[in-house]
């Protein structure tokens, strides 16, 4: 396979923490980053989940680094790769996944994969086994527990899920905020304890958001993909079924706290399935790489030691 063109981005916000940015031509332009490390061990692979970019894991890069190659992807309509409506889907974004690890990457990985990068990664570790040999899950989008979401969350989606209305509403926000306020919105929704917000993430973080403003109808990607996530969540035996097949050591990590993926859902998911790692974390919200990154850096390293086909010399 012919390796695609590739070359260095013009944005390096993810430098800061020791990544250098690239853009490969995977039928279009698509925007990553890489931590270095080793090429003698398996590398690691982390995908973002819906709102997300590659600076969602730039606090724990570097240090997973020290034992392997590690990257970040922007997925379509996200953080600095460029999409539509159609190519920001879940599927959609499953098949850029899978030609990134092909074309770009070119040997089996461990991905990582946060809220819809963990559905997104278990779908690619279900369809293609051979380009995954460890999966680590983040607070993975998961079916919802038979309960009442939390109500400010549920609101939300359900002005992503009106055609029309989703895309006004997302339009009036981002016309009323300014990128830091749209930064915090983000912060208070997934972290538990919004303090614990690196001052410096959230300044780099608004500098993203001030690039991405050039871009014409973003919102339509994120909706794109927010409506395909939610019809995905309804086929619960679906993904089941999905989670069943996977044939490679799993580790789920999820924050006690999470409003956006109750932990009961995950609960519920590692009750199911013994053989998983499981490691749920008291007082942390939806991105615990963000949140509490120290604590997340040392679980991953505990798990990738204890796993002989995965652990580094």
């Amino acid at each position: 396979m012919t390796a695609p063109t590739t070359h260095e981005a013009p944005w390096q916000f993810a430098s800061a923490w020791g990544a250098k940015g690239y853009i490969s031509d995977l039928g279009g332009p698509v925007h990553w980053i890489d931590f270095g490390g080793p090429a003698d061990a398996t590398p690691m692979v982390f995908v973002h989940g819906l709102g997300g970019s590659h600076l969602n894991w730039a606090l724990i890069g570097k240090a997973l680094a020290e034992g392997r190659r590690a990257v970040a992807i922007d997925l379509h309509g996200f953080g600095l790769t460029p999409g539509r409506r159609t190519t920001s889907t879940v599927q959609a974004n499953a098949k850029l996944l899978d030609r990134f690890l092909r074309e770009v990457i070119g040997t089996p990985v461990i991905l990582v994969g946060n809220s819809m990068g963990g559905l997104i990664s278990i779908m690619q570790a279900a369809a293609h086994p051979e380009t995954v040999t460890g999966l680590v899950l983040v607070d993975p989008a998961l079916p919802m527990p038979k309960r009442l979401p939390d109500p400010g969350v549920a609101a939300t989606f359900v002005v992503y899920a009106v055609p029309g209305l989703g895309e006004v509403s997302m339009r009036a926000m981002q016309r009323r905020l300014s990128p830091e306020e749209l930064v915090h919105r983000i912060i208070n929704l997934c972290f538990a304890d919004p303090g614990r917000a690196n001052p410096q993430m959230i300044e780099i973080g608004a500098n993203l958001v001030r690039e991405r403003q050039q871009i014409a109808r973003k919102e339509e990607s994120f909706l794109g993909a927010a409506r395909s996530l939610m019809k995905l969540l309804m086929g619960r035996a679906k993904i089941e079924s999905l989670m069943d097949s996977v044939d490679v050591p799993v580790l789920l990590i999820h924050g006690e706290d999470d409003r956006l993926v109750p932990i009961a859902s995950a609960q519920r998911v590692a009750d199911a399935r013994p053989w998983w790692e499981t490691s749920f974390l008291p007082g942390i919200g939806h991105t615990p790489q963000l949140e509490d990154p120290e604590q997340t850096i040392g679980i991953l390293r505990n798990w990738l030691a204890s796993v002989p086909a995965l652990a580094t010399s």
